[in-house]
């Protein structure tokens, strides 16, 4: 369901609808074009679309599917492809136009005829006719009847507001995140074909789509910033039937749902008084036990006061219920009152799982308390969900080969044999184009590459080796960066473990803003298996914690546990992190921050005990934070 609509908007430029999850929301969306559809077949017409192949579609293209299988036809869809790079065959698997055909045209009884996508193979001289006959074509038809997009084309900063389908230089912000479909930024073109802001804004009806946190700031610029030409998404401001559809964690930088308090009356229940508190701290730089009466009443919380106060009061709950978040103790500290604690103290030891969606997670995400756990005595297992085996470079295949067959003699190993077995993985290595998956060899090779990191991650953490757990659960391994949807073979992968060690902890990845999506679908898959396993004696005493990894962290208003690290500490994790070296200098997809993986993890987990220290807590070197998840709780 979508939040309370009711709620004042006067921060938001432009009709926002938000909703649970991305399925919700395509629903609602797919309704609303199955209904056109049938206004205009009615009326004897086509419905033209104008569409776009980011993977914010998938869920969208998914349910259009389904609905066919179930009878529905689109024949009298045309469809429009915004954007295609340049120059790239349509074969390509980084084709938006092969995005389009594996998810709708093949799927769908869209005629050929009637679906018209721009082509990134054509001459260069052919380029500007290419693209003015895209025009002609759009106009033949009376215009784009519905656009249903997650950006705007491939439309840079500075395009202007006239601009039409066109040749464009890609920048190196936009290259950057292409990298991960390219399996490196040096393999990813540096031009795109694109409608221009104007033909998309010429569209009857405009719907923009976005989910997960890591577009939050471009929704809060989308919606409420101005109309500014260095944001070419903002135009949309100006068009009429414009409708922006996300879910809760797009939602999160919006006034409305970071500081709603600023938009109108607010219910003050715990969590909200907390995050308000925290809010006006970052926004006077004062420390909890420093805010006053005339700081709410300044700010927009004086019914905070009313509802809740006195100020004193809050201030002092607000504080305590900070200050119970840290512990040294991630697994409860035995023998000891955990009144306040964010752990039991018992049972001790706890048997613990430790999830990580690729084998560097656990280590970059909560290394330091991974070594905290495996210090203080606990049973601790590490599971890692995918093998990973996307994320190496060729090179690194290479070495090992190579020091395979340098050390095949001194072991007495058939030389002839390692030597076959190099020339082969040189010869498919050599043959495979820019972005072409691993021919399974390969594949093979470099999911031990990583295996062989994380076991040298937790010999050093002091993990028992028998308790390190490789799933190499099938969704993942495609040897592309299209996945296969989450299957029960997968959820059973998961079922199993947690059946065999009935754990009192478990810790998985919350962070669902990586490049590629693994770790949405690794979150998904845990929560469907203990919801599978709900019924059994031990989940009732296993508590959910959730960490965060490279990308995003947890706001401290959300926050259940924080793990001070010491300096000696963080040396510890920063060497387990170390201990990945294929996902160093640099990692191959590292998202839209330049930083080694190493050096987001300190920064953040510094800049975490910095934010606790002005809020009035003890001084840390760095904090690992974790958030426990509750029964409906949607992050």
């Amino acid at each position: 369901m979508t939040l309370n609509h009711d709620l004042s908007r006067r921060y938001e430029n432009l009709p926002v609808f938000i909703y649970d999850d991305q399925i919700e929301a395509s629903t609602y969306l797919v309704d609303n074009i199955l209904t056109l559809l049938s206004l205009y077949e009615s009326q004897g017409k086509k419905l033209v679309l104008g569409l776009s192949s980011r993977p914010a579609m998938i869920p969208l293209y998914e349910l259009f599917a389904r609905t066919y299988e179930k009878g529905r036809s689109f024949k009298n869809v045309v469809v429009f492809g915004i954007n295609e790079f340049y120059p790239l065959s349509r074969n390509e698997i980084q084709s938006h136009y092969r995005f389009m055909r594996e998810y709708l045209f093949d799927v769908l009884d869209i005629p050929n005829a009637q679906i018209h996508c721009l082509d990134g193979d054509i001459p260069r001289s052919q380029v500007a006719r290419h693209c003015a006959d895209f025009e002609k074509k759009i106009a033949s038809y009376g215009g784009i009847d519905v656009m249903i997009t997650s950006g705007m084309g491939s439309n840079e900063p500075g395009s202007p507001y006239s601009s039409r389908t066109r040749l464009i230089t890609l920048n190196t912000n936009t290259r950057i995140s292409a990298a991960s479909e390219f399996f490196g930024v040096d393999f990813v073109p540096n031009y795109s074909l694109t409608m221009g802001v104007q033909t998309i804004l010429e569209s009857k009806t405009i719907y923009y789509l976005a989910w997960g946190e890591g577009e939050s700031k471009a929704i809060k610029d989308l919606v409420e910033g101005k109309v500014d030409e260095t944001h070419p998404a903002s135009f949309l401001q100006n068009h009429a039937q414009t409708e922006v559809i996300i879910d809760r964690a797009a939602a999160a930088e919006l006034t409305r749902v970071a500081s709603p308090w600023l938009t109108g009356p607010c219910i003050w229940n715990e969590a909200l008084t907390r995050k308000a508190v925290f809010w006006l701290c970052r926004q006077l730089n004062k420390p909890i036990l420093k805010l006053t009466a005339r700081d709410y009443n300044d700010n927009g919380m004086s019914d905070l006061i009313t509802e809740r106060g006195p100020f004193s009061k809050i201030n002092i709950d607000t504080f305590n219920s900070l200050q119970h978040t840290i512990t040294g103790w991630p697994g409860g500290k035995p023998n000891a009152d955990d009144t306040t604690r964010p752990e039991r103290a018992l049972p001790y030891p706890k048997r613990i799982i430790v999830f990580s969606p690729h084998p560097d997670d656990d280590v970059i995400s909560m290394g330091g308390t991974v070594a905290r756990l495996s210090q203080q005595g606990h049973i601790l297992h590490l599971a890692y969900h995918t093998s990973g085996n996307i994320a190496v470079f060729d090179h690194e295949v290479t070495r090992f080969l190579d020091f395979l067959q340098e050390i095949s003699p001194v072991y007495g190993l058939d030389k002839d044999k390692t030597r076959a077995i190099f020339e082969q993985a040189s010869k498919d290595l050599s043959q495979k184009k820019p972005g072409e998956p691993d021919s399974q060899a390969i594949l093979k090779v470099k999911a031990l590459i990583r295996r062989g990191e994380a076991k040298s991650a937790c010999h050093y953490l002091g993990i028992d080796q028998n308790n390190v757990h490789f799933l190499e659960m099938p969704f993942y391994e495609t040897g592309g960066i299209k996945k296969n949807p989450l299957s029960e073979q997968d959820i059973d992968i998961i079922c199993n473990l947690l059946e065999e060690i009935k754990p009192h902890q478990v810790f998985a990845a919350g962070d669902l803003s990586d490049p590629h999506g693994t770790h949405r679908i690794c979150y998904t898959a845990i929560l469907k298996a203990m919801e599978k396993l709900r019924q059994r004696p031990w989940i009732k005493d296993c508590r959910l914690w959730l960490y965060r990894g490279a990308w995003q962290e947890w706001d401290v208003a959300d926050v259940d546990m924080a793990v001070p690290l010491s300096p000696e500490e963080v040396i510890i994790k920063r060497n387990a992190i170390f201990r990945h070296q294929s996902q160093k200098d640099p990692a191959m997809f590292p998202g839209n921050d330049p930083r080694e993986f190493w050096k987001r993890a300190e920064e953040r987990n510094h800049n975490t005990a910095v934010l606790y220290d002005k809020l009035g807590m003890a001084e840390y070197q760095a904090i690992e934070m974790f958030r426990l998840q509750r029964e409906g709780m949607k992050i």
